[in-house]
């Protein structure tokens, strides 16, 4: 299904609602930008409508507990109060300014505008992902094309056409489709219609799009990360109950599928006998809590249980490294390996455990620069300033609790940037012109 012009096609139409996309986006441009108010205002009454039970109908397929998170998110996160501070804290100061005099130079006037036209390629790995991407592209005033992704179940689509069912001039800056990632040349089509590409999503898709971003356009990646949770006192694990709990909590509510969900735990030592140590003592944790956070839908229990045999499967092909050393529980298990490098684990609460002395922190993360974005760390509060700031000099971009590794705060950045600013640019307008 396509949603244009406020309204939907059958995704046959799709070369030609592009055509008429390529004549009616010089028109809008014409047009004074978005105020983020308009977007502010449909985005709280879909929180209004959220919490009064409107869309219930829509979360049938998610655990009880996750829905009522997403209600107490959605109480907080999506309230006009907290995206008028987003809109402060991303953008700063949206106000013309003009600049000093300098002898001898003229003044220039000075504002962040809207990029144009933004084309979001969303992945799947996030639920509200894709919606949530182009309420950013609106917030910053863009013409915004969304791409969904393949294992969209509809939701995205019913909750964007809230935003236009609420504010019904959305329409002209909403355009989206459900073109497969196979239909490049539909892909193509769409990029050549944008000032930037924002792309979430695996290294491949990421090269997949760079070689479909015309020449000039920006290309704005929210690619893959791995998380990691960092132990640095293994000897007095069973002083750990707490932290250790949390973190059984995180990676089994997130099943591993987020950027910062916790792949690898690392236990400070080069002793696999300690490692081994720390492993037996948290499998407890772990296997309490994916069993509390398992779905009785039928559904989402097959796609787990096929996401881990194959992932198994893999290994046994010899397409993924395999571990002798595991320990296994009913829906889990602690991979245990020698090495220290950070990497991708089977997810699905299969979990990697390996040694990281930290005098050889510096050099583990530096190797894998590329993909860090979120530690949790395990530590006695005496260490933790120390390990944070080394962590950070390392590359790091969030460092938290163990059991707070995927929460949101509040005035955070993503990746160490903030997408608002990046959907925006910087325009001079001379001031002095006779």
């Amino acid at each position: 299904m396509i949603l244009f012009d406020g309204k939907i096609y059958e995704s046959i139409e799709q070369n030609r609602l592009l055509d008429e996309l390529q004549k009616k986006i010089p028109q809008i441009l014409q047009r004074e930008p978005l105020s983020p108010e308009i977007i502010i205002d449909a985005v709280d009454r879909l929180r209004e409508d959220t919490l009064a039970g409107k869309f219930d109908d829509l979360l049938t397929s998610f655990p009880e507990d996750v829905v009522e998170t997403y209600k107490l998110q959605a109480a907080a996160l999506l309230s006009k109060d907290h995206l008028r501070m987003k809109v402060r804290t991303e953008l700063g100061n949206t106000e013309e300014y003009v600049t000093d005099m300098i002898e001898g130079f003229s003044r220039i006037r000075v504002r962040k505008v809207p990029l144009g036209v933004i084309f979001h390629i969303a992945a799947g790995n996030m639920d509200f992902l894709p919606a949530y991407s182009l309420a950013e592209g609106l917030l910053a005033g863009n013409i915004n094309i969304l791409k969904l992704p393949s294992a969209d179940n509809g939701l995205s689509l019913k909750l964007i056409m809230q935003f236009i069912e609420y504010q019904p001039s959305l329409k002209d800056y909403i355009y989206v489709f459900d073109t497969a990632s196979t239909d490049i040349q539909g892909m193509r089509r769409m990029a050549n219609l944008c000032n930037a590409i924002s792309v979430w999503g695996s290294d491949m898709a990421i090269e997949a799009v760079r070689g479909l971003a015309p020449t000039g356009v920006k290309l704005i990646e929210w690619g893959q990360k791995l998380g990691f949770c960092y132990v640095s006192d293994p000897d007095n694990v069973s002083s750990l109950g707490e932290k250790l709990e949390g973190l059984a909590k995180h990676i089994a509510s997130t099943k591993q599928l987020l950027c910062s969900s916790c792949q690898v735990i690392y236990v400070d030592t080069d002793d696999m006998n300690k490692v081994r140590y720390f492993a037996e003592s948290f499998m407890p944790y772990l296997q309490k809590a994916v069993d509390a956070n398992s779905s009785q839908e039928i559904g989402i229990r097959a796609r787990d249980t096929l996401v881990a045999y194959t992932a198994r499967l893999k290994r046994y092909l010899g397409q993924e490294e395999i571990s002798d050393d595991v320990i296994r529980g009913r829906g889990a298990s602690l991979i245990l390996k020698s090495d220290s490098r950070l990497e991708l684990s089977p997810m699905m609460c299969n979990v990697l455990v390996k040694p990281l002395p930290r005098e050889n922190i510096s050099k583990v993360l530096y190797e894998g620069r590329c993909y860090l974005q979120t530690a949790g760390l395990i530590c006695p509060a005496s260490e933790r300033r120390e390990l944070t700031d080394l962590l950070i000099r390392c590359g790091l971009i969030r460092v938290t609790g163990s059991s707070d590794m995927s929460a949101y705060f509040p005035g955070e950045s993503h990746d160490g940037e903030y997408a608002l600013d990046r959907y925006t640019r910087v325009i001079n307008i001379q001031e002095d012109v006779l």
